[in-house]
C-alpha cells in the first residue's frame, strides 16, 4: 500500500474511534481490551497519536516516552483525542519522503512506517471502541487487512523479546479468500512456525487448491488452519474477534485443538 493510502486509513478510522467513543461514554466497558473503559482507551490512543507526531515533526533519532495523560474526561477527553488524531494526519501528510527518525520495526522507510505503524494502531482500537458500543466492526478494506495481518506476523512476532515461545513447535496457516498475493495472482497467505526459537512467518500466495495447506514445506498438516475474510483474519490475530465467532472463518484445529488459547495468550499486544 503507499502512503497515501496509509494516511487516508488513518484519517477515517480516528474519526470512527472518536466517534463510537463519544457515543459509548467513557464508563462504558471495552470488551477486547478487559481492563479498560472507553476513557482508557481514549486516553492511550491520544497520547500515541502526540507521541508518532513528534517522530514526524521533530524527527527525532531515540526512543522517548509518550506524553502524560491528561486529566480529562467525558466530551473534553474525546476533542483532546480527536485533535491529536488531526495533528497526526496533518504531520504525516506534510512529512518530506525523506524524513529521517526513530522506528522499531523493519520499513522502507522512516515516513513509510509511521503512516503504516499509526494507521494499524488507530484500526485496531477503532474496533475496540465500536466493541464499547456492543456492534460489529465497521468495514474493513481487504487490501489494508491483510497488510496489518503481514505487520503482525512479520513484524512484530519476529521480534525477539522471549515471550513468543512454544514447546512443541506448532505451525499455523493463514489464507486469505478476498485479498491478492504479493504478486497479484492468488490469494495473500502465511505460515508461522512456533518453537522455542523466536517465530518464523514466510509469506506464501494460495491458489484454494491447497490441501490442509500441508505443502512440501511442512510434510504434515499445520496444527491451526484460518481461511476466511482478511477483516475478520485480521481482528482475530490481533484478538480483537474470538477465534469461533466469525461465520465467515474455517478455523481447522490440530489434535489438542489449544491453538487459539496458546495465540491469545503468546500474542497479546
Amino acid at each position: 500500500m503507499e502512503i497515501t493510502e496509509f494516511v487516508e486509513m488513518l484519517r477515517r478510522d480516528g474519526l470512527l474511534l472518536a466517534d463510537a467513543a463519544d457515543k459509548a461514554g467513557p464508563d462504558a466497558s471495552v470488551p477486547s481490551c478487559p481492563d479498560w473503559q472507553v476513557r482508557d482507551l481514549l486516553l492511550h490512543i491520544g497520547r500515541v497519536h502526540r507521541w508518532a507526531t513528534g517522530y514526524v515533526t521533530d524527527g527525532t533519532d531515540g526512543r522517548v516516552r509518550p506524553p502524560e495523560a491528561p486529566d480529562l474526561d467525558g466530551t473534553a477527553l474525546v476533542e483532546w483525542m480527536r485533535e491529536g488524531h488531526a495533528a497526526l494526519v496533518a504531520a504525516l501528510a506534510a512529512a518530506p519522503a525523506d524524513l529521517a527518525c526513530w522506528t522499531f520495526l523493519p520499513a522502507p522507510s522512516p515516513l513509510a512506517f509511521w503512516a503504516r505503524r499509526q494507521a494499524h494502531e488507530t484500526a485496531i482500537h477503532r474496533i475496540d471502541a465500536e466493541a464499547a458500543l456492543g456492534a460489529g466492526f465497521s468495514a474493513i478494506d481487504p487490501a489494508f487487512a491483510a497488510d496489518g495481518i503481514d505487520e503482525l506476523l512479520t513484524g512484530f512476532l519476529g521480534t525477539d523479546r522471549g515471550r513468543a515461545r512454544t514447546t512443541p513447535d506448532k505451525e499455523l496457516y493463514i489464507r486469505t479468500t478476498d485479498a491478492p498475493g504479493a504478486a497479484g495472482t492468488g490469494n495473500a497467505a502465511w505460515r508461522v512456525r512456533l518453537s522455542d526459537a523466536p517465530p518464523r512467518t514466510e509469506r506464501e500466495t494460495a491458489t484454494g487448491d491447497e490441501d490442509g495447506a500441508a505443502g512440501p514445506a511442512t510434510g504434515s498438516a499445520p496444527d491451526c488452519v484460518l481461511e476466511g475474510p482478511a477483516a475478520d483474519l485480521y481482528a482475530m490475530l490481533w484478538n480483537r474477534l474470538p477465534w469461533q465467532s466469525s461465520a465467515a472463518v474455517t478455523v481447522t484445529l490440530g489434535d489438542d485443538g489449544s491453538f487459539p488459547r496458546l495465540w491469545q495468550e503468546l500474542f497479546a499486544i
